[in-house]
């Protein structure tokens, strides 16, 4: 392979990828690289078969061009090398529509370092080894994303979908049979010693306890519609979930060590991060999937005690309109006003003298709000958080919600599990306030807005792929923002007008 033909393709690389103002710094150290390097023709075939490989890094080489056909080609080698390590350093989707939860370092400096150390390689397959591996949590994602293509190259058994709900202790021989032919495939302590028979035992169960508990379902061994879809889910969308994951670590800025406050959407979980420790977390109701919750970067800037709630309309007409017509009193009795224009005056209406059946609702003429109280759909406590989207956290009534592995259930804000822990946490630093006050501003039922004196960041994020310690979990999609991100991945350029610096959290 020509030297100087790998490296002006590297060179190109370096100044492409930098902004306007590092252009110049990445030529040169483009061509310090090809000053020095030292690869053998054998290395550089050696460095093809790598790039061959790059499925194990969530990638593909004939997005770069290279295929069995032309493996041993030194411009296409070339080609693919500059792109291959463009997208394993800064990572192949930049942003997304929606994503701002999308975030890449933008320095090309790093680029460029990884750029001259390849070109001085004695091994250049050895250092996209190194480059790829740099990347947070590797040595979990890349031994699963293997595994995932493993089963999904085989034959994938199914579940019945439908009927009954298999309940544990329960005999059913065809059903049982499906369901472990199936578990066998992804629980190696099931797969060690399965059982035979019909019957839904003690072994089996405990194997459908851990996979409900990695997809994030009841882990209450019941096999309903949500553990039916859950198993039959296809293994290439667990693949694609996991190159994701990969992808959406490369080039992650270093996080903020101050106080900040990360909620993962499809995980349900919320967390209060300090210096690298985890101050409290806990367990939220998010968006369901037909009012989802938008991913969003802001601050918590102030608490609101007994809040009353103004009812958005799309939850007038589409969730209020309904139980008006069956009930028009039991709206009332939790607290709903309703107002309406008479003779060009906002007055409160009767809801016993509306014919709500012939209410048009894409025409809803009223507003709704509730009154501050223990039925309020905000609970007592509501976080204020600045966006363009009306979301915020709060508490809420609905407490059952919380003893759900699905929590997508609200119309797009974040209910709390435990409101009354994350306010105290909130008001510490906030002079005069302790339990005692808030006690009693509860008590008086009047709504009342304290500023908080620290206002930490909050992060509304997206990552179906959780890593912590040891463990890798796999949760739902549940707004098919990964199936989104791998048909960008699949693109085989970048869109144009987006910039490799994606929007900052």
């Amino acid at each position: 392979m020509d030297r100087r033909d790998f490296l002006a393709g590297l060179s190109a690389l370096a100044v492409a990828s930098g902004t306007a103002g590092s252009r110049t710094a990445g030529a040169q150290t483009a061509g310090a690289a090809a000053r020095t390097m030292v690869a053998s023709p054998e290395a550089m075939q050696r460095l093809s078969a790598r790039l061959m490989r790059l499925e194990e890094d969530g990638l593909d080489p004939r997005w770069y061009g290279l295929n069995p056909g032309n493996q041993e080609d030194p411009a296409a080698i070339t080609r693919a090398t500059a792109g291959a390590l463009a997208d394993i350093v800064q990572g192949r989707v930049a942003s997304l529509p929606g994503r701002v939860d999308l975030r890449r370092d933008p320095n090309p400096a790093t680029l460029n370092l990884w750029v001259q150390r390849i070109a001085e390689a004695a091994e250049p397959a050895e250092v996209i080894d190194l480059a790829s591996n740099a990347t947070p949590d590797m040595a979990l994602l890349k031994p699963a994303l293997a595994a995932a293509r493993t089963r999904a190259s085989g034959s994938w058994p199914g579940f019945p979908v439908g009927g009954r709900t298999l309940e544990p202790g329960a005999f059913d021989e065809n059903r049982v049979a499906a369901l472990r032919a199936r578990l066998v495939l992804t629980d190696p302590i099931l797969a060690a010693n399965p059982g035979t028979g019909g019957s839904y035992d003690e072994r089996l169960q405990a194997a459908v306890r851990r996979f409900q508990t990695a997809v994030g379902t009841e882990p209450d061994a019941r096999i309903g519609t949500a553990t039916q879809q859950a198993l039959n889910r296809s293994p290439m969308a667990t693949v694609n979930q996991l190159r994701v994951a990969i992808d959406m670590r490369r080039a992650q800025p270093a996080l903020s060590s101050e106080r900040r406050v990360d909620v993962n959407i499809p995980d349900y979980r919320l967390r209060m991060m300090e210096d690298g420790r985890t101050v409290i977390e806990m367990a939220v109701v998010v968006g369901r999937p037909s009012r989802a919750t938008p991913m969003i970067t802001t601050r918590l800037t102030s608490v609101q005690f007994n809040p009353s709630w103004g009812v958005p309309q799309r939850n007038a007409r589409e969730d209020l309109l309904p139980r008006l017509r069956r009930d028009p009193t039991a709206l009332q009795q939790r607290g709903f006003r309703i107002f309406g224009r008479v003779d060009g005056q906002v007055v409160e209406i009767d809801p016993t003298t509306v014919d709500w059946r012939a209410i048009n609702p894409d025409r809803f003429p009223y507003v709704i709000r509730q009154d501050a109280g223990d039925a309020n759909a905000l609970g007592r406590i509501k976080f204020n958080m600045p966006n363009n989207d009306d979301i915020y956290m709060h508490d809420t009534p609905d407490r059952h919600y919380f003893r759900r592995a699905d929590r997508a259930q609200s119309s797009g804000c974040i209910r709390l599990e435990r409101p009354m822990d994350f306010l105290m946490v909130m008001l510490d630093g906030t002079p005069g306030w302790d339990r005692e006050r808030v006690d009693r501003v509860l008590a008086t039922r009047n709504t009342q807005t304290v500023p908080l004196r620290r206002q930490p960041p909050v992060r509304l994020f997206y990552s179906t792929v959780t890593v912590e310690g040891s463990e890798l979990r796999v949760r739902q999609d549940i707004y098919g923002l990964d199936e989104a991100y791998a048909r960008a991945m699949e693109a085989r350029n970048r869109p144009q007008g987006i910039p490799m610096a994606a929007a900052q959290g």
